[in-house]
């Protein structure tokens, strides 16, 4: 386990998945909680591990997740969200954003001082038994989407922006380094206007929940909003008369997409459509995993009503797919039985995310000076061991 680990540790003969190859073989030297060098050859240290049989990722990051485990975001407390954090570190995430669904003020209040509590208690003590993913921040999956896209939404706590006021109600973390994501629908009753304060405020913005034609896209673009929220799913298709959200999508090389990779939400096949449409630089892997994560199948009161769990997929009282069920992990193992190197689904499940966040040049990927926030998976893409800010963790099972 994780107590006392030394300053200096090198792991040994592992595969390391790069952001454009793989090394067959190499040591990876850790010092300071920090990849210090990458090489087939480096020198004794106090303190190794043998990774044969390993290949290391870096540690996934996962910017859309409304809970697991039985615990909502929206109604979690700190000691909620670490258990969470310590179930998606045992599926190789070392990072994520809680995500809010659309509520009341009251609740958002309440799930924004849980949120501040974790990252104020985020590093992990010497005593620590069992590894946590860092809370990076929030992702606000609205409340300024529209009605009409809804999907798993509840429509009722949809709001529109007349002004900044309409912003302000909305909590904030405390942490100045905390990020702050949002899910828009630009069309909106001033959507337009709340991209630019969003991004005058250093908020990532990106697109969903919309119905919004091809030049509000190109508006919402130029306000700032350069991604979109769970590509495909809860906004207008592509009609071969029609662009709608999703053909803007595919033509614009400058917006970035994240997916959820269930073969649920998405069929495998269009998920292969997609990626080689966009190139895996493009492409963010997400789990939009709900409450029941983690929990096999049954029904389960989320967001005030009851959504049942059968053979992996979730479904709400309108028939309506009301989030997932699956890991960051899960959406690995399904994009390289698709086909896609190693190196793309790093790129997919790590730096893309990181990117999107603004902190590529503290994690994502496996790179000297960088966060030793790193994965190690067997043959089978099971997790053998975690390891965030260079502390060690080991796994049984993944």
């Amino acid at each position: 386990m994780a107590k006392n680990e030394p300053a200096s540790t090198l792991l040994r003969n592992a595969r390391i998945v790069l952001a454009n190859r793989t090394l067959e073989s190499a040591n990876l030297l850790i010092e300071n909680g920090r990849i210090a060098a990458i090489s087939s050859a480096i020198g004794p240290s106090i303190h190794s591990v043998d990774l044969k049989g390993l290949t290391l990722f870096p540690g996934f990051i996962d910017v859309h997740i409304h809970g697991a485990v039985g615990v909502d975001t929206l109604n979690a407390r700190a000691d909620d969200l670490r258990r969470v954090a310590e179930f998606l570190a045992a599926k190789g995430v070392t990072a994520w954003l809680p995500t809010l669904v659309p509520a009341t003020s009251a609740e958002y209040e309440l799930a924004i001082g849980a949120i501040d509590e974790s990252i104020a208690g985020s590093s992990v003590s010497e005593t620590e038994q069992k590894p946590r993913a860092r809370v990076l921040g929030v992702h606000y999956e609205g409340p300024f989407v529209n009605g009409d896209q809804c999907g798993a939404l509840h429509p009722e706590h949809f709001r529109v922006f007349d002004k900044v006021d309409e912003l302000n109600s909305l909590p904030t973390l405390k942490d100045e380094r905390a990020i702050h994501l949002m899910t828009v629908a630009p069309e909106i009753a001033g959507g337009i206007e709340l991209i630019e304060e969003l991004t005058r405020r250093r908020w990532v913005v990106s697109i969903g929940h919309t119905r919004a034609a091809g030049e509000v896209l190109d508006c919402a673009l130029r306000a700032g909003a350069r991604h979109m929220t769970h590509f495909m799913n809860a906004m207008t298709p592509l009609h071969h008369r029609t662009l709608g959200a999703v053909g803007w999508g595919l033509i614009h090389d400058d917006v970035t997409c994240d997916l959820i990779a269930d073969g649920i939400h998405i069929d495998r096949e269009i998920l292969k459509l997609i990626v080689r449409n966009k190139t895996p630089d493009k492409i963010s892997l997400i789990s939009d995993a709900i409450a029941a994560a983690g929990l096999g199948d049954g029904d389960y009161q989320i967001w005030g009503e009851t959504i049942g769990v059968r053979h992996g997929r979730t479904q709400n009282a309108s028939g309506s797919i009301a989030g997932s069920v699956i890991t960051m992990l899960d959406a690995v193992r399904l994009m390289r039985s698709l086909g896609f190197s190693e190196s793309a689904v790093a790129l997919m499940a790590s730096l893309n995310p990181a990117r999107l966040l603004g902190i590529a040049d503290e994690c994502g990927s496996i790179e000297n000076g960088k966060r030793a926030d790193l994965v190690a998976l067997d043959e089978d893409l099971n997790v053998r061991m975690t390891i965030i800010g260079g502390r060690i963790f080991r796994s049984g099972d993944g």
